[in-house]
């Protein structure tokens, strides 16, 4: 359970006169049977100063957050703190006044938490857990409730906390918490802490829709406009019977959770491209709320695809995400239909390798476009029709296999095969290479003489 160096230091702060109790997600995770590597421990009836000392014997002290009063000791991987009373003093997370106090009791020091099911602690001596505020039996009604309401708003990134934590553990905000929620106002916080609670959302939530249902509930999505507005979005019923862009969304989101290659399951798994897939479930009809239209009898959305760079874009500067995530996401939200599309055409082997240039472009491998797809296709009803759709997916997969996508992306002909044949360079090169990329792409070669002897010489040689 917890590293026999660290139930040492435990018993070396009782035998000093103190506590030392593990709070926080450990416990919750421990109560939950989920494997959990950040611990936490609040140290009681110790000053800063002896606490200090204790933690000296066991190794290099790290003063990591002293005006805090959060240790840690190099080699240990846990933050040890004192228990404090937080004032509210002004706006953002650092608005605060902090007073540290190793006299106050569990109970009270942990008012300050979030939620119940946060607010649990462990004696790593005697095994005990100390609940004062009722968090086991929110955990097992599944329930998210407020620690201490008068406490709760001081930091309105618990909103989004709340979110987060209803999409990983599958858990219901009762009401009060939803109307704590409603008075919470995010514009004062920094990009940066929205886009983590948005990753831990959208990578460890076992069902992402019910975190950004929450959000829609407690009225937080008015801070994320481009979200909002997917909201009452009509959509074709022939093609969406389950109802408006918003749902669909959430349909999708969770439909990309299944998709999700998670770290500590699965072997390889690049988090970077989970996230983008993530991302992309849920900004992938961004454009819809500006390109619907009725005519007719039929709901359109046309080149929905291409008007939603602009608003995902608006979106992820004020998350301030990452410029590879952004440029991947985009990529999604341009091409997610791309591949069915070329299914239901018929298209040659041109249109599948110039949709594999695209996606290296934008830094998209085709298997994480082909699971964004996957994702759209399966997140819509009817039930009845999922196995079709399901399997045109599966025919794109396959024709890809067979044309040999992985390469097609790259360019066969490069400026330094020109300049082989005898070719100056010159504005004349983007010409040329255009035409050898548009035969590379009409054929599928990928010898660069061959290429170029088409190109220069107009060899009557015919393609493969």
């Amino acid at each position: 359970m917890l590293d026999p160096k660290t139930t040492a230091v435990a018993q070396a702060i009782a035998e000093a006169g103190g506590r030392a109790l593990v709070v926080g997600g450990f416990v919750r995770d421990l109560l939950l049977g989920i494997a959990s590597k950040d611990v936490d421990i609040e140290v009681y009836g110790l000053p800063l100063e002896e606490l200090e000392r204790v933690l000296s014997r066991f190794g290099k002290l790290l003063r990591v957050g002293r005006a805090f009063g959060v240790l840690r000791v190099r080699g240990l991987d846990v933050d040890f703190s004192m228990p404090r009373r937080d004032n509210k003093t002004g706006a953002g997370h650092r608005g605060f006044q902090v007073q540290l106090d190793p006299s106050l009791d569990f109970a009270e020091a942990a008012r300050r938490r979030d939620l119940t099911i946060n607010s649990i602690a462990l004696d790593p001596l005697s095994g005990e857990i100390i609940d004062p505020h009722g968090g086991r039996e929110d955990l097992e009604a599944r329930r998210l409730r407020a620690t201490d309401p008068a406490h709760f708003a001081e930091d309105p990134l618990r909103g989004l906390r709340a979110a987060q934590f209803a999409a990983r553990f599958e858990m219901q905000p009762d009401a009060e918490l939803v109307a704590l929620c409603r008075e919470l106002d995010l514009s004062e916080l920094a990009g940066e802490r929205l886009f983590e609670e948005f990753r831990k959302l959208l990578l460890k939530g076992r069902r992402p829709s019910i975190g950004l249902a929450f959000l829609a509930e407690s009225e937080l999505l008015r801070f994320f406009p481009e979200l909002d507005a997917l909201r009452g979005v009509e959509q074709d019923p022939r093609w969406h019977p389950e109802g408006d862009v918003w749902i669909h969304t959430l349909m999708v989101v969770d439909e990309a959770a299944k998709l999700r290659r998670d770290e500590g399951v699965d072997d390889g798994v690049d988090p970077d491209e989970e996230l983008a897939l993530m991302f992309g479930a849920l900004c992938h009809d961004l454009g819809k709320p500006e390109t619907t239209r009725r005519e007719g009898d039929r709901i359109t959305a046309h080149d929905h695809e291409g008007r939603g760079v602009a608003p995902t874009e608006r979106l992820f500067e004020r998350l301030r995400a990452p410029n590879l995530l952004t440029q991947r996401v985009i990529g999604l939200v341009r091409f997610h239909l791309r591949p069915v599309q070329l299914v239901k055409s018929g298209a040659s082997g041109r249109g599948y390798r110039k949709l594999a240039r695209d996606a290296e472009a934008s830094q998209l491998s085709l298997d994480l476009l082909t699971r964004m797809t996957r994702a759209d296709q399966l997140g819509r009803g009817p039930d009845e029709t999922r196995a079709e759709r399901d399997a045109a997916v599966d025919a794109f997969v396959a024709r890809a296999a067979a044309l040999s996508l992985e390469h097609a992306a790259r360019d066969a002909v490069q400026g330094r095969h020109l300049i082989a044949r005898g070719l100056p360079p010159g504005p004349q090169f983007k010409d040329l290479l255009a035409r050898c990329r548009e035969l590379q792409d009409e054929t599928g070669w990928q010898d660069p003489e061959r290429i170029l002897d088409r190109v220069l010489e107009g060899t009557d040689e015919g393609a493969g």
